[in-house]
């Protein structure tokens, strides 16, 4: 084993729930292993003023003690800065000289596939470092601390968003993170029992979701008693059109890992649901049938979006992170001890640490659109025709171990 006695850790990127737990699970095991863990505050832009700072926090016991696994966001502190792209020839050294004016011997870093590339990066300079897969997007090959949370939190802010359309008979349209991947929108809206989820991988036909949503309001509110319906569609921020493009805002520039700012999905399908509302003839007869009509005020149901943003990312951890977070954390620090540099920790089954190379692992995992039939025969429309679900028999033996 390797002779490490201090490491720093690091969480760097979108803060999420678990990297709390992520963090108590690294300095607890090295604590039990005689090994000291400090933090390097506000992500890689403080791994990088490293040498300019007077002290840095051990986290020892009594410090741990105060953070709080369950609470989300890290008391590590974040930021997005991609170490390659300092503008200065000697970061790498400069790092170094901070890494060794507090005697840090390695390092342990949680973040995801931008993180994730300059653990690959800092390795290959000589830096002993492991990840630990941290990405409410869930896009990494494993599953990564926070996507549980940031699903739970979606699934219940669209849940409490149906009072209120269905009080105002409102179509609701719910845009949610997950960049160019919609698993955080898949999971969440099936969570939320949402009518339609739309996400990056399918190009959505907006008079597929029109008849559908269309079709289901119009029925909903007619079987209603007082009158009463509303329709619920959550969208990934990512969302693409039939032409198979993404919607970018191009006034912001792309940050420092080259992504563009993704935004307006919600906004950009409020717009197409109240343009085919306007000029649908039927539904002016249906608003005039069940007394909501209005000339020249309500003509045509209303349409709102709402986007959560950071609030899918912060509050409560869900116990299956703080479950994850914890048990990856600890086992980064084996995976140090054993010298494999550069890999991520993808798990712990049993008495097995799980790991991958950091460059394989932190590769884009989309959602698996073959298992969307499945949803579309169960009444969820995905902005396409309904598909015929198309499976396959397996028998397994032995327990098995899933992501989300």
């Amino acid at each position: 084993m390797a002779a490490i006695k201090c490491i720093g850790v690091i969480t760097s990127g979108g803060d999420c729930g678990g990297l709390n737990a992520v963090i108590k699970g690294i300095s607890r095991q090295a604590f039990f292993l005689g090994i000291k863990t400090v933090v390097i505050p506000n992500g890689y832009a403080g791994l990088y003023n490293l040498v300019e700072l007077e002290k840095v926090t051990e986290l020892n016991a009594e410090r741990v003690s105060k953070i709080e696994a369950s609470i989300a966001g890290s008391e590590a502190g974040h930021s997005r800065v991609k170490i390659s792209k300092i503008n200065d020839p000697n970061k790498y050294d400069r790092i170094k000289e901070g890494l060794k004016k507090f005697s840090i011997d390695a390092l342990i870093i949680s973040g995801g596939d931008d993180t994730g590339s300059v653990v690959v990066d800092l390795s290959s300079q000589g830096i002993p470092c492991i990840h630990v897969p941290k990405t409410m997007d869930l896009d990494l090959q494993s599953y990564s601390v926070g996507g549980d949370s940031a699903v739970n939190r979606i699934a219940n802010f669209t849940r409490d968003l149906k009072t209120t359309g269905l009080s105002h008979n409102r179509f609701m349209v719910i845009e949610v993170f997950g960049r160019y991947s919609g698993h955080t929108a898949f999971r969440g809206g099936i969570g939320a029992e949402a009518d339609c989820i739309l996400i990056p991988e399918i190009p959505v036909d907006f008079d597929v979701v029109y008849q559908d949503a269309r079709t289901t309001y119009v029925n909903r509110v007619r079987r209603s008693d007082v009158k009463a319906g509303t329709y619920i569609i959550v969208v990934a921020e990512g969302l693409t059109n039939a032409s198979g493009e993404m919607l970018y805002d191009e006034s912001v520039p792309a940050d420092a890992f080259g992504h563009k700012k993704l935004a307006g999905s919600g906004k950009y399908v409020r717009q197409q649901l109240e343009k085919r509302l306007k000029a649908d003839p039927e539904i002016k007869q249906f608003m005039k049938e069940t007394g909501m009509y209005a000339p020249g005020i309500y003509e045509f149901p209303e349409v709102r979006e709402v986007v959560p943003g950071h609030l899918v990312r912060c509050g409560e951890s869900s116990a299956y992170d703080v479950n994850f977070g914890y048990k990856t954390g600890a086992a980064a620090v084996y995976l140090l001890l054993e010298g494999k540099s550069g890999n991520t920790v993808a798990d712990v089954n049993g008495s097995t640490i799980c790991y991958q190379p950091t460059d394989e692992l932190i590769k884009r995992r989309e959602v698996d659109v073959k298992c969307i039939a499945l949803w579309e025969n169960l009444g969820i429309c995905f902005g396409r025709k309904p598909a015929k679900f198309e499976y396959s028999l397996q028998e397994l033996s032995g327990p098995v171990h899933r992501h989300l």
